[in-house]
């Protein structure tokens, strides 16, 4: 008994290897081995999603040399930019839409919109997915000021560029003083005492639930405000019409109509998306005119006083879920066809899973027989894909559980087959019901999961051809992987703005890296507090997260000065200007990696062995 051998802590290692190792770390090791290994790491299944890359590579593929490894590469590059293209889909024709409606209905405006519905969307599903990463060896404030620096800085300038116009003066100031407060207030907090505690984390929380009643009161004042000057206008018309009354009235009917350009979200007319329409300038063109539609006459275009509420079903339903149109077919070019044949599976998918419902549109998008297939095919969707993808068994990959994950999406279908009977049999094929606003709510969680589990992807591809490339993962990390992250933001702010919704674009592209740095970022410190790991400084910020933060503070300083000095109107040679930041940033980042220039952060000091303690 005397010899009996004690493990120490290395044996623990070696014994806890397989349940630690990251599954990329197979790139060292020689073709015919990566295949065991893969099957042994538990990170080559519950560090995937949809697809295991690193499983199809070194057991499926049989990838045996660099040259067959670089093809495999490319054709997950090809299924990149078909992701790429159903996240684009369903960003324009069915997320976006579903804001605006969201947005009138809880009577906001554009700003307030921006802020909260567009920036959360946007934002939230990137956040809960970095706690549910809270194990790995991430840092934090590199991740969380790396994307906020390429969605204020990047996505930012390009909707300064695409489509310029006229910011709100009051409500933009504001963002950008509270933005550069909630960043060096996180800088502060991970630099005091090398350590994050649960306390600073509620602060961090309540600076943005402090901001977000800013924004909301603001509004309400504003509301308040415009009432008043409607109830004084009318006092003066009931007057004797002399001068002074005619001159103060005219004084605060201007006061009225600047107000009232940022009351509530108005429905406008989509602009031209016929490429032979647009030409293209360096020059900064004067905004085109928010032409705004009649909500009620496009529900009721089609209206029929029919005895049949069917009339024309299954026309209406093909038409509906017809990848491609034939009239945009046949005026298309062979290159535009080419796309439309390319980006077919992915608008036939959305077509079929996410309601439609766009006040722009004949009859507001609805088509009776898809809307009620969709009334109880879309819940069962979402919850048997988002228990087998998101809330899983770590041990397996998520197609392994749809069969016992499926019974959650059956429940459903207690409530929502009776429903589908019902609307069936009330509505009419002619024009929507009057509950067809409620179709938001399907639209939103079916949006914006398709659109996480395509980011996620993306983030994933790039991570496999990063790691093929030998390129350093705390260089993908703070590059690669937060620009594919992010790239929802890029998508659904760019969609919006070309729609003629510039400003709620710009204020989610400050809302919404505003809510990861103090929200996104104190979640998972709290999380980690909770678990008993380490929130120390040299694990948060990494060696670029320095750089981006420092230049983050720049860029949102500089967009102060240029605003003020242009009278608040975003240019496109501002847009330049601060897309360049984050081109700074790269270049920065590139440099460092190379070895040419130092991050910008504390080097580690070491002690002297014959130092007297």
């Amino acid at each position: 008994m005397a010899n009996m051998y004690k493990p120490n802590i290395l044996d623990n290692e070696f014994d806890e290897f397989w349940s630690k190792v990251n599954c990329f770390a197979v790139m060292d090791f020689p073709y015919d081995q990566r295949c065991e290994f893969v099957r042994n790491a538990n990170n080559c299944i519950h560090g995937m999603n949809f697809l295991p890359y690193m499983h199809l590579l070194a057991c499926d593929l049989k990838c045996r040399n660099i040259f067959e490894e670089h093809t495999y590469g490319t054709l997950f590059l090809i299924l990149c930019f078909e992701l790429l293209l159903l996240l684009g889909h369903v960003a324009h024709y069915y997320y976006t839409p579903a804001l605006k409606v969201v947005s009138r209905m809880l009577h906001m405006n554009d700003h307030l919109a921006g802020v909260t519905i567009m920036a959360l969307g946007n934002t939230l599903p990137e956040v809960f997915a970095n706690m549910f990463a809270v194990f790995e060896d991430t840092p934090v404030f590199a991740s969380c000021v790396s994307s906020a620096l390429f969605v204020t800085m990047f996505t930012g300038g390009f909707i300064c560029y695409i489509s310029p116009f006229k910011m709100s003066a009051y409500d933009t100031v504001r963002d950008l003083v509270f933005f550069i407060f909630g960043a060096m207030l996180l800088e502060v907090i991970i630099i005091n005492d090398d350590m994050v505690s649960l306390a600073e984390c509620i602060l961090l929380v309540a600076v943005y639930v402090i901001y977000i009643i800013v924004n909301v009161v603001d509004l309400y004042i504003m509301k308040r405000t415009l009432r008043a000057l409607a109830r004084e206008i009318n006092a003066l018309y009931e007057l004797p019409q002399s001068e002074d009354v005619k001159e103060r009235r005219e004084t605060l009917q201007k006061k009225f109509d600047f107000l009232s350009q940022d009351d509530r979200v108005p429905i406008l007319q989509r602009k031209t998306t016929n490429p032979r329409d647009r030409t293209f300038s360096f020059l900064t063109k004067v905004g085109s005119e928010r032409v705004t539609i009649d909500m009620e006459a496009n529900r009721n275009i089609h209206y029929l006083r029919a005895r049949s509420k069917n009339h024309r079903l299954f026309r209406e339903f093909f038409s509906a879920i017809q990848p491609i149109k034939l009239n945009e077919w046949r005026q298309a070019t062979m290159l535009l066809r080419a796309f439309y044949i390319i980006r077919a599976p992915g608008v036939f998918l959305s077509a079929i899973y996410i309601p439609l419902v766009d006040y722009e549109l004949d009859k507001n998008g609805w088509s009776k027989l898809l809307n009620c297939i969709q009334i109880f095919l879309n819940p069962a969707v979402t919850i048997t894909m988002g228990k087998s993808m998101v809330f899983r068994d770590k041990s397996k990959l998520w197609y392994y559980n749809v069969p016992k994950d499926v019974k959650y999406g059956l429940y459903s279908l207690v409530v929502t087959v009776p429903v589908a009977i019902f609307v069936f049999f009330h509505s009419n094929t002619s024009a929507p019901p009057l509950y067809h606003w409620m179709f938001t709510f399907m639209n939103l969680t079916g949006s914006i999961f398709l659109m996480f589990q395509c980011s996620t992807e993306i983030t994933l591809i790039t991570g496999v051809l990063g790691f093929m490339l030998k390129v350093p993962a705390d260089f993908m990390g703070s590059t690669v992987t937060c620009l594919a992250n992010s790239i929802v933001n890029l998508v659904t702010n760019t969609s919006m703005a070309l729609q003629g919704y510039e400003k709620m674009a710009y204020a989610a592209a400050i809302g919404g890296p505003f809510f990861k740095i103090l929200l996104g970022a104190g979640s998972v410190f709290c999380v980690k507090i909770l678990f008993g790991l380490s929130t120390s400084m040299d694990c948060m910020i990494g060696a670029y997260g320095e750089n981006a933060f420092v230049l983050l503070i720049l860029g949102l300083l500089s967009t102060l000065l240029w605003t003020s000095v242009l009278n608040f109107n975003a240019r496109r040679s501002v847009g330049i200007f601060s897309m360049s930041i984050y081109g700074l940033y790269i270049i920065f980042s590139i440099l460092i990696k190379m070895g040419i220039i130092h991050p910008y952060n504390l080097d580690a000091h070491l002690k002297s062995s014959h130092a007297i303690s």
